[in-house]
């Protein structure tokens, strides 16, 4: 009992710790998000009133696009916000149903670790040769460098709910701490916004929110 508190602990602790990377992550996202529609305003009304498009607008916006669409994955994977098909799933319980989250979380990392090694390759090979945009010429090896930072951040927390997989697979019995739970839409909801609060419920904290794949 006192090593599954001990454990339990040290994954509350590492979870916490990462979330903080990956609310900031998430929050570099949502301001690019800000700032393209921003940026969408100005350009509609400098190229209608003043005949003067912003310069690159079109190579900006698909700069823009690693940010948007990776950097906030690994905040959606603590949340549970990505889709996955439990209709087999669910029907597991105890020790079979931390089994089968064991096998999927391994599949996602295996995913993520060769996303993450391609990314990194066309990032370094888009900064060796200073590869550009078309348009502006602006570089593209940020960008690029967005895409394994942010598979690393997501890799990161499949391994913690790794962790907490094979924790509950050696005792199911123990309290499920940073794994993958089956919840209906008004729970999601309820975790949703408590997470956008900043807020903790009373019964589990953030920690104890695991992610779909």
């Amino acid at each position: 009992m006192q090593n599954s508190t001990s454990g339990a602990s040290g994954l509350s602790r590492a979870s916490r710790s990462l979330a903080y990377i990956e609310d900031f992550a998430n929050l570099l996202a949502a301001s690019a998000i800000f700032l393209l529609m921003v940026l969408g305003v100005v350009q509609i009304v400098s190229r209608t009133v003043f005949n003067a498009p912003v310069h690159g607008y079109i190579d900006l916006v698909e700069l823009s696009m690693a940010s948007m669409a990776f950097l906030g994955a690994a905040y959606c994977q603590r949340l549970g916000a990505h889709i996955r098909m439990e209709l087999l799933i669910g029907r597991f319980h105890g020790r079979m149903l931390w089994i089968m989250e064991v096998f999927g979380t391994l599949v996602g990392l295996a995913i993520l670790g060769v996303l993450i090694w391609f990314s990194a390759e066309h990032f370094w090979r888009a900064y060796t040769l200073g590869d550009t945009t078309i348009d502006a010429e602006f570089p593209v090896w940020p960008s690029k460098l967005l895409v394994p930072v942010a598979f690393s951040i997501w890799f990161a927390r499949l391994l913690l709910q790794l962790w907490g997989a094979v924790r509950l697979v050696i005792d199911p019995s123990a309290k499920p701490v940073g794994v993958a739970l089956i919840k209906d839409a008004a729970d999601h909801a309820q975790d949703e916004m408590h997470e956008a609060m900043g807020e903790e419920t009373a019964e589990q904290e953030p920690s104890d929110v695991g992610g779909r794949t």
